[in-house]
């Protein structure tokens, strides 16, 4: 086994305990956005529509921190990859095994919320093709068919 110097030992326990921190927060986001959607499908099924516009702008601003935590976890992972010699700590494999868990339960809920919208928007489509006007194809609802004077008596 190759001896390591002490700055470089450092310098790796600083590179864990920030790619942890990153990834623990990735996870809590995770987390968050997973509360969204689970709040978000009981709206939908209420219907109450200003509850499902609040949670789709929560829902933007969680995906794009997780965006933005994801465009410095990749670059973390290599490197740590690279400083490691491939080997992985216990609770970073844990972390990432609950990442990934997480993001499935995320993806499904986001498809059943999907799937429920989408239902309900068919039901609503359905009920307005269902009405009728009953001013279709008139030029204006006072013209309605009926006996009226042809001529005008005009006296003096």
């Amino acid at each position: 086994m190759e001896e390591i110097s002490k700055e470089e030992l450092e310098e790796r326990v600083a590179l864990l305990k920030k790619f942890r921190g990153l990834l623990q927060q990735q996870r809590d986001k995770f987390r968050e956005y997973l509360d969204v959607l689970e709040k978000q499908e009981n709206s939908i099924e209420t219907e109450n529509t200003d509850a499902i516009y609040a949670h789709t702008e929560l829902e933007k601003q969680v995906v794009s921190s997780i965006m933005s935590l994801q465009k410095v976890i990749v670059p973390m992972s290599d490197l740590y990859k690279s400083r490691s010699g491939g080997k992985s700590e216990e609770s970073i494999a844990s972390l990432q095994n609950d990442l990934s868990k997480l993001q499935d339960q995320v993806l499904a809920q986001n498809k059943r919320n999907r799937d429920l919208l989408r239902s309900h928007m068919d039901s609503i489509r359905t009920q307005i093709s269902s009405f009728v006007n009953p001013y279709k194809n008139r030029r204006s609802i006072y013209a309605e068919k009926s006996a009226s004077g042809s001529m005008v008596a005009v006296e003096a």
